[in-house]
């Protein structure tokens, strides 16, 4: 039997109904609590392996049509709807709704099931896209809306673009940059003192929500200590990390991972 994903991080695009019925007294009344109408089930998980896995298009057509098609449709109409994605080229919503499922489509070759489940994946880059477009559009309507209605309009668009920030879940990609330096550390730095300096300042990364230090200055004087080596060493391999750290987050924000 189908299942849905309760405890996944994404789980208030499930499709259900909360609102409470009251009497003539102003109680609520005593009715049972409607299901949720789920829509990405452990199907949907299982046909979007199958669909990867065979190279039959007539298949795959038949798996998409048939067992993700929905899935995506109502994934998109959800989010769309939750973090109020509403400046569109579109002539409707309904419209916007099919250009994510086109989307969805386009990237579903690049899910890796060892990643993680297609529901946080699909869920996720289907959010990059609508901040991508969203914000586009806002900015077509900067052009030619008054000056009065475009302060309404940005202080909602902004407060939009920092909810759906927070659900990328940037620590996810702290953690995945980690393993990637922890991984190839030697081929990124071949010479010893490279490398014990880099996995001293990575060290920091994998401290950070202990870490009370917060002061520049501090934080190289603390590296040092650790690895004896002289601040410019130390400025040298950070600005190696950070030049990876700015083409791992391209990847992860384009595909919703890293390759490790």
């Amino acid at each position: 039997m189908s299942t849905y994903y309760e405890n996944d991080d994404l789980d208030i695009f499930l499709d259900s109904e909360k609102t409470i019925a009251l009497n003539k007294r102003g109680q609520p009344r005593k009715r049972k609590p409607k299901e949720p109408r789920v829509y990405f089930t452990t199907d949907t998980e299982e046909a979007i392996i199958e669909y990867l896995a065979s190279t039959d298009q007539s298949f795959r057509d038949k798996i998409y049509r048939d067992r993700i098609e929905y899935a995506f449709y109502k994934l998109s109409e959800n989010i769309i709807h939750t973090f109020k994605f509403y400046y569109t080229n579109s002539d409707t919503i309904e419209e916007l709704k099919h250009e994510v499922v086109t989307f969805l489509l386009e990237k579903l070759h690049l899910y890796d099931q060892s990643k993680g489940k297609a529901f946080s994946y699909f869920g996720t880059i289907a959010k990059r896209y609508l901040i991508v477009y969203n914000n586009t559009n806002y900015k077509k309507l900067q052009e030619r809306a008054d000056i009065e209605e475009l302060d309404e309009d940005k202080n909602f668009m902004e407060e939009t673009l920092r909810e759906a920030e927070d659900q990328l879940n940037p620590d996810n990609f702290i953690n995945q940059y980690i393993l990637y330096i922890d991984k190839y550390l030697y081929q990124l730095f071949p010479k010893l003192q490279d490398a014990k300096t880099a996995d001293a300042i990575m060290e920091l990364f994998r401290k950070r929500e202990t870490l009370e230090i917060f002061n520049k200055k501090a934080l190289y004087i603390y590296i040092r200590e650790i690895t004896d080596t002289s601040t410019p060493h130390i400025t040298k391999v950070t600005k190696k990390l950070d030049t990876l750290r700015t083409r791992l987050y391209n990847e992860y924000y384009k595909h919703g991972y890293i390759k490790i």
